[in-house]
Order: structure tokens, then sequence, then C-alpha cells
């Protein structure tokens, strides 16, 4: 009986280490799968999103773009960036500084006003929060990270924000839960060599104001036409030419049900380049998360959404590009001039 036991506990061992493998293939498996897309998303690719409204005209090209502008006008060190760290980094200098600190003031103080409570999050955050916000294993490739440490630097501030409420049970009558995330950004930009290396329209480091939103189920879809909404408000309000596009299914990502993106047309490039975009995750992070929502019967998942306010460096690509001026000069947008004190920054002598 002894030698039988031990026979079986040899088989049990080995059926536990084929189990706990196949467990893990499985939900390596599982996390590869994406949400499917909302009815009113269109089929196709990333050339394939449906067009749903433009707004501007399409003016022609300044005379300098903004890679030269920010040369000329010493705001962009592109060269000086790339002797201290590396490609796709710059130095951003003098007035460009205050405008991109005027940029999120403004865009702060619009999104306070509409109930979202302000947030500096960490920007180093552990693997298994990058898992269950949604971004590994899929975008595992553009992401600096120190494993030994355990800690990622985050692509966007969605990723600490998610966390906030991780394994959580809400209060009904206390959604939604907005919150605006300020904080610098970092990702490899892997598979884009040779795209964009001018100036500071694709960078390794950014800083970016970003809405997040935890929501009652049956609410998620008015709460994504609010991020739409205040994401074209800020393009109105600065004057930039734009269009809203609804992505096609086949551009989602694993992890949302509809994304638009916001595009402003770049005149140096005589096309339509994206600057922001919102989308609604539905339960898809909140599972991960294992955050729910109290409710009569029990909880159920809540949804979550996301939205870009301020991508800042990016920003200031279509500014320079919009509002330089013949002389050399660059007119600051008025609705930024209350918060950096300038109205025109001058031509270098």
């Amino acid at each position: 009986k002894i030698e039988a036991a031990g026979v079986v506990k040899a088989e049990l061992t080995e059926a536990e280490a084929v189990y706990g493998a196949l467990d893990a293939e499985l939900k390596a498996a599982a996390l590869q799968l994406p949400l499917p897309a909302h009815e009113s998303v269109p089929d196709g690719g990333e050339d394939d999103g449906t067009v749903i409204v433009t707004i501007g005209g399409t003016p022609a090209a300044p005379p300098m773009d903004h890679a030269d502008f920010g040369r000329h006008i010493g705001w962009v060190n592109n060269e000086l960036g790339a002797e201290v760290s590396g490609s796709r980094f710059a130095y951003i200098t003098g007035a460009a500084v205050q405008i991109e600190f005027a940029l999120v003031q403004w865009a702060l103080g619009k999104l306070v006003a509409r109930g979202f409570n302000p947030v500096v999050p960490p920007v180093l955050v552990r693997e298994q929060m990058m898992i269950d916000a949604g971004f590994f294993p899929t975008d595992q490739n553009q992401v600096y990270g120190m494993p030994e440490d355990d800690l990622y630097l985050v692509g966007t501030a969605e990723v600490p924000l998610a966390g906030m409420h991780r394994k959580d049970r809400l209060d009904l009558d206390k959604l939604p839960l907005r919150y605006a995330g300020f904080s610098s950004c970092f990702r490899r930009e892997a598979g884009t060599y040779g795209k964009d290396t001018r100036g500071i329209f694709r960078v390794h480091q950014f800083d970016k104001v970003e809405m997040f939103i935890w929501s009652p189920p049956e609410k998620s879809w008015d709460e994504h036409e609010l991020l739409l909404e205040i994401e074209r408000e800020i393009l109105d309000e600065l004057g930039l030419p734009y269009r809203v596009v609804n992505i096609a299914a086949g551009d989602l990502g694993n992890a949302a049900a509809k994304k638009y993106d916001c595009e402003v047309w770049l005149p140096s490039e005589g096309a339509y380049r994206e600057v922001t975009s919102c989308s609604n995750y539905l339960d898809y992070s909140a599972r991960r998360l294992d955050t729910r929502v109290k409710t009569e019967t029990g909880s159920e998942f809540v949804h979550t959404l996301n939205g870009t306010a301020i991508p800042v460096a990016r920003m200031l690509v279509f500014l320079m590009e919009h509002y330089q001026q013949a002389d050399g000069s660059f007119s600051v947008p008025e609705v930024l001039r209350p918060f950096c004190g300038i109205n025109t920054v001058p031509a270098p002598a």
C-alpha cells in the first residue's frame, strides 16, 4: 500500500504539472482575445475608417514645416536630444515650454469644470497592472521596462488611472467617476523606423493629459460621446481644422469596442494626422481589474473609457504650422494667452 501510494503521488505530481502548464497556456491565449466591435463600427483595417465630420478647411503649407520652424524659433533641439539620449528625443526650450504648460493648465481647467478629478499618477507600474489594463501581452514590445524590479514605464496615464479602482466595489450612485491624469509618457515606437523622424511628431517621451472614466454599463456610450465632445471642443477653441474618424474594426486593437480618432490637418504633409482618440472598452479592462459596481442583486462589471485631451508635443506640432506668421514669428492661440502671458513670440533677430 505504501508503494502504491508513492506511485499515485508521483502520478498526481505529474498531472498537476501538466495541468499547470495547460492552464497557463489557456490564460495566455485568453489575454490575446479581442473585444468584439460594436455594431456601429465599420469593417476593414487601418484605411477603412469612416469620416463622420470635417471641420475647417485644408490650408496650404506654411513657409516652414513644424521641424524647420521649431529649429528656426529656437524651441526644439533634436540634435542635442539625439546626442544625449538617441533618436526621437528632443530638448524643448523657451516660450514653447510656457505654451506647453498653458495647454495643460487650460485643458485641466476645462476638465475639472466637466466633473473630472485631476490626478498626477505614477508612471512606473508593475507588470500585472499592464496586464490588467489590457496593454500586456499585445503591446509589450512598445514598453520600456525594468523586469528585474517588476516596473514598466507607461505609454499613457490610462494604465495607472485604471489601477485607482482595481478590485473595488463601486457605489452606483457615485458613478460615473471621471479622472484627468497628467503624466509623462514613454513609448519605444517599435515598428516605426523611418516614419515621422522630423521634429517632435513621434517621440519616445512626451507629456499628456488623459481622460479616464468608470461608468455604469448602461451609460458608457453616453460617456463615450462626452469624451469626443470634449476633444472636439479643445480643437475648436484652438482653431485647428480637423476631422473625426470612426475607426474600423481591424484597427481597434484588442480592448476597444469602438474608437474615434480626431485628426488635424497638417499643411506641410497635405494630410490629416491623428492628434487625439477616445475609446469605449466596455467591461474588457474591468474583468481583468475585477472592478464591479454594486447592484440590488449583487454586482456587475463596470465599463471603462479613455480619451486624450492634450498630447502636448504633438499638439505643439500642429500649432507651429497653423500659427506661424509670414515674418517668422508665432501668434499664440487666444485661449492660451491667459495661461502663459504671451501674445506673440517674435522671430529671432
